[in-house]
């Protein structure tokens, strides 16, 4: 069996925004984590940032970046690069990777979209749903 057989079906993440941010870098210098996927648990906050970087190869540098907030996850799951992530239903990106400079506090979670883009640029707020789901 290869590599992509081994996915079955698995859970939509949900959460809430609890902070949103406005910011944007053009040099950032994140880190991209070796792993595809990861899994998170009930209750954790994690960073949720915007980028137009496509590569996804171990320790790929992420400079351009926006920034959307932080968000609680309302049920324990695994993120897995490519699943696609709403904010108040509306699809903003597809997850790209991970950024583990601030763990074991936070993951960045970091989301391709083809431009990079704030919480303030969408219009967000606290309390909006979120969710990662498989496509």
């Amino acid at each position: 069996m290869s590599p992509a057989d081994e996915n079955g079906a698995k859970r939509t993440v949900h959460g809430v925004l609890v902070k949103v941010l406005r910011h944007r870098r053009t040099e950032r210098g994140m880190s991209l984590e070796p792993h595809a996927s990861r899994c998170v648990r009930l209750g954790e906050v994690h960073e949720l940032v915007t980028t137009d970087h496509t590569e996804t190869g171990d320790g790929a540098r992420i400079d351009r970046v926006g920034f959307l907030g932080f968000a609680e996850l309302g049920c324990a799951g695994v993120l897995d690069r490519g699943d696609e992530f709403l904010i108040g239903g509306r699809l903003v990106g597809t997850v790209l990777g991970f950024d583990a400079c601030h763990f074991p506090n936070h993951y960045n979670i970091l989301i391709a979209t083809d431009i990079p883009v704030s919480g303030e640029d969408l219009g967000l707020r606290p309390e909006l749903p979120i969710e990662f789901r498989s496509r």
